[in-house]
């Protein structure tokens, strides 16, 4: 009888046992397969976010205005993912978004591409809220609008800027891009001009460069500037050769048009053709120089003309 109740108490410890191990096991496997529900459905919910934040970057969409800022705001803490490739005639702005779930970021979303797109703005911007602002670029003739996106909770200090950035940023009456008496704030990005005593980010602005962390990239137009001043350097890099080969079509469009106006005696006299050769053989920031003196040239002969080519 003693040896019967001891095989009983074993039964029952190992039936126990099993069933211990059995829920730990079930239990494991439903924290599993919910971790990668959220990480789907964060992963989803990204991809969805990125599209609508493309779409509210379009100018046409949100109807902001060049010297005027808007925000886009969110309501859970996002990384925003600027990224760019120079594929095809006129490479792809990518967005890419991640959330913030039980305090912690999700798996970057879905790339998704813009053509027609081109922000300026760090590797991610963070934050539940987002300032916005653009401004058209020229070279010669309108390439497109360049969009700035930045965090609120970043604060940039411009100081001893020209006086016509100055105007600038004071009308965009932005409540992170500062101007005045902020140079001991510590946690202001400052940014210099002509200077780089204790500031995080230098502007040469007649020698056309800015210098951060240590890089230098190079700038023509005050359009260009800016982007020069929020950006990482790849990100910069990429989106000034997207516009060089936006600006390359609409030149060889131009140049047709020129052509057939020649045949009704009406010479505008451009060096479009060339224009665009130069602007196909773009490598670097360093090339916008030689560019941008072309490019006022062209300007110059078009504002001369009797017939107008823009």
């Amino acid at each position: 009888m003693k040896i019967y109740n001891n095989k009983r108490a074993v039964e029952f410890s190992f039936n126990w046992l099993f069933a211990v191990i059995l829920g730990v096991v079930i239990l494991v496997l439903a924290v599993y397969a919910v971790t990668k529900m959220i990480s789907t459905g964060g992963t989803e919910t990204g991809t969805i976010a990125s599209k609508e934040i493309g779409i509210l970057l379009n100018p046409l969409e949100i109807n902001f205005e060049s010297g005027k800022i808007s925000s886009i705001s969110i309501v859970t803490e996002t990384r925003i993912y600027n990224k760019c490739d120079n594929t095809g005639t006129f490479g792809n702005q990518i967005i890419q978004t991640s959330q913030k779930t039980f305090g912690k970021f999700s798996e970057p979303s879905f790339e998704v591409k813009f053509p027609n797109k081109y922000i300026f703005s760090g590797n991610y911007e963070e934050g539940k809220k987002f300032s916005v602002f653009s401004k058209p670029f020229d070279f010669p003739f309108k390439t497109t609008d360049l969009i700035y996106l930045i965090s609120v909770d970043k604060k940039y200090c411009f100081v001893k800027m020209p006086g016509n950035i100055k105007q600038e940023l004071k009308n965009l009456n932005s409540s992170n891009l500062l101007t005045e008496n902020c140079f001991n704030s510590a946690d202001a990005i400052k940014v210099c001009f002509d200077s780089d005593t204790g500031c995080n980010i230098t502007v040469s602005y007649n020698q056309g460069y800015v210098e951060k962390n240590h890089t230098r990239v190079y700038f023509e137009t005050d359009a260009l500037m800016y982007g020069a001043i929020f950006s990482e350097k790849d990100v910069y890099e990429c989106q000034a050769k997207r516009l060089m080969m936006r600006t390359k079509e609409l030149a060889n469009i131009y140049n047709k048009k020129a052509a057939s106006l020649e045949q009704k005696n009406c010479n505008s006299n451009l060096d479009l053709g060339i224009f665009g050769i130069l602007l196909g053989n773009y490598k670097t920031s360093r090339d916008l120089s030689g560019l941008f003196i072309k490019s006022n040239e062209i300007k110059n002969a078009n504002e001369a003309a009797t017939c107008r080519m823009w």
